[in-house]
């Protein structure tokens, strides 16, 4: 309870303003209420009565009645419109603000935090957690505002006749007491069905985004055996928490409705002996039916304060999470090529350590490799390089400055990271380039040419407008990551990393690519040593980063080769550095690595050859 009320004092805070009008509006819909009781008695014993015993009525009494019915009934109308408006203001603007800081969190904590997470679970506390936390909002501003109604139609019921308002509070300890049993059992049936809710949207979303492995295994079957038996631990999680309802829910409805019999019961009793007068009978028995309501408007938040306080708990868990990266104020020169130093790097996926004491540099404008056997540590180091992750040991510095002292959104504006894994936004080739950078389209064209993706898309049915579909799906592999290249191309990097970023591109297609690379890279590396020796600013007479330092990760060796050096990982070391030629001659690890990509790609050309000149042969028998 405590907790619950502590979630919605959070809410009554943050809208202070349009809580208070939905509050003050439920006031009204409260005193109305009330007052259409003493209306009701009014007209009863002013209007009704005198109308049965002497067979007529004035009509100042008839209309004066009226009056007072229609009035409290319009009054009452607008308290429940502005109550209701109001209070889905709070709820909505208090879940939409939730997902808005859930989200930031997400963005703001580093990859590591993200790989301890699954997707669906992150997903669930965006949505339903934050949608649940924010659930007795709604209820709220009414169970406030009819307190109003409670205490009026105490005091009304002690006016009229204490006795019959002192017999019909007895059931008032009765209703408490059951209140609190309800919310015992219920709360821990929903802290579980909130939990399976997450872990629903868990398998849901493994089972999407990994439709294509599942169709072409054909476990189709086992995909829906496994989500239809937590769905159904669901259901069965709802089923028990509707039964508590189900089972206190009339309970709680019948002892409002018994102490209207009591009062109705004590009151002809007291209306026998002249007590009372038949209008404060009505009277009473009507405010005390009027009761009921406010106690059930009370019962509707308790009922919402479990799911409430789960769904706040595994909000704040995310918001409340630490690891989130720190940052100084240095910003990196923005003229030349980004120099890149490694020094004793080390980095573990929990207890298993993938990178030990990684050292080496990059000279700006050049380009380097890094080879390595699958698991070497390749593709962390480029998540360490443009700080995705940060190491667990060691420093790297972009043009001599660490990249923990750069700067909030530094690394992102110097260095563009292409992974293996490319994915493409439902968007249109150019959004997809652009990602909301204002760029001309003669320089999305110039991107798509250099990533040798001009071609096709000049051929698309609408060029750069055409719509590429979820994560690129009318597109090839290589296709997508072609654009991929394209949108790290268009922001004129300082450093550019690909990491086995053309792996899906045929082999003269990525030589074309990296040639294009190192063409840029060595004229501006010309042009600026002719204005170093003219004495001018580099920045002056060229772009900021029409050249960038590239480190590529390859397994190829005619890509390899057009590196100007190659850092050889193994078992997360740097076991080699040197030229392309200088590691073949000397590095028996790099040599077997390298060749033997080269062996597998002269067997599959000699099978494929193999197979035409076959092929070849029998067309010639047929045709004899």
């Amino acid at each position: 309870m405590r907790q619950g009320l502590g979630v919605l004092g959070v809410a009554v805070r943050t809208e202070k303003a349009v809580f208070a009008i939905a509050v003050l509006a439920s006031g009204v819909y409260g005193g109305m209420t009330v007052a259409s009781a003493w209306a009701l008695g009014w007209a009863t014993e002013n209007a009704v009565l005198p109308a049965f015993e002497a067979g007529d009525i004035t009509a100042g009494a008839l209309w004066t009645a009226v009056l007072l019915i229609m009035g409290t009934a319009l009054l009452k109308a607008i308290g429940v419109a502005g109550r209701r408006i109001f209070a889905g203001v709070v709820q909505y603007r208090m879940q939409a603000r939730s997902r808005r800081e859930v989200t930031k969190q997400y963005l703001r904590l580093p990859l590591a935090w993200h790989h301890r997470h699954p997707t669906g679970q992150l997903l669930s506390n965006a949505s339903a957690d934050a949608e649940a936390a924010w659930a007795p909002l709604a209820p709220l501003p009414m169970a406030v505002g009819v307190i109003v109604m409670l205490f009026t139609a105490a005091i009304g019921m002690l006016l009229t006749d204490p006795v019959l308002a002192l017999v019909g509070f007895l059931i008032f300890p009765a209703i408490a007491v059951l209140n609190l049993v309800y919310q015992r059992r219920l709360s821990p049936l929903v802290t579980r069905a909130q939990q399976l809710r997450a872990e629903v949207s868990e398998i849901a979303h493994e089972s999407f985004d990994g439709a294509l492995v599942v169709k072409t295994l054909g476990r189709e079957a086992l995909e829906t055996d496994r989500f239809r038996r937590r769905a159904h631990e669901l259901r069965d999680a709802n089923i028990a928490v509707g039964r508590v309802r189900g089972l206190f829910d009339p309970m709680l409805e019948a002892l409002p409705t018994l102490g209207v019999l009591i009062v109705l019961a004590v009151g002809a009793l007291r209306l026998t002996n002249g007590a009372i007068n038949s209008g404060e009978l009505v009277q009473v028995a009507y405010l005390f039916t009027l009761l009921a309501f406010p106690i059930r408007a009370l019962g509707w938040v308790l009922a919402e304060l479990p799911r409430s306080v789960v769904g706040w708990t595994r909000v704040q868990s995310v918001l409340d999470a630490t690891g989130s990266m720190e940052y100084g104020a240095a910003e990196p020169d923005g003229v030349r090529p980004a120099g890149v130093e490694v020094e004793d790097v080390s980095y573990a996926y929990g207890d298993s350590e993938v990178l030990h004491g990684v050292s080496f540099d990059v000279a700006a404008g050049r380009t380097v490799a890094l080879v390595g056997p699958t698991g070497s540590g390749k593709s962390t180091l480029t998540h360490l390089l443009v700080r995705l992750i940060d190491p667990g040991a060691g420093e790297i510095r972009l043009d001599g400055t660490g990249l923990r002292e750069l700067a909030y959104g530094a690394v992102a504006r110097a260095a563009a990271l292409v992974p293996q894994q490319t994915f493409l936004f439902d968007d249109t080739v150019r959004g997809n380039v652009t990602l909301g950078l204002d760029v001309p389209d003669e320089e999305v064209w110039a991107a798509l040419r250099l990533a040798q993706a001009d071609g096709f898309v000049a051929r698309l049915a609408d060029g750069l407008a055409t719509r590429v579909g979820e994560r690129g799906t009318t597109l090839s592999g290589g296709q997508r990551q072609r654009i991929a290249l394209a949108r790290a191309i268009v922001r004129r990097p300082r450093l550019l990393i690909l990491d086995d970023a053309t792996s899906s591109v045929d082999p003269q297609v990525e030589a074309k690519i990296l040639y294009g690379l190192r063409d840029r890279s060595a004229g501006a590396r010309a042009e600026r040593a002719r204005n170093d020796a003219n004495g001018a600013r580099a920045g002056a007479t060229m772009r900021t980063a029409e050249s960038s330092t590239t480190i590529v990760v390859a397994y190829r060796m005619a890509t390899i080769a057009l590196a100007d050096e190659v850092v050889f990982l193994e078992r997360g070391r740097v076991e080699d550095r040197g030229t392309h030629e200088e590691l073949l001659a000397r590095c028996e690890g790099y040599r077997n690595l390298v060749t033997a990509y080269e062996r597998e790609e002269a067997e599959r050309a000699a099978i494929a050859a193999d197979a035409e000149d076959l092929t070849e042969d029998e067309a010639e028998g047929v045709s004899a």
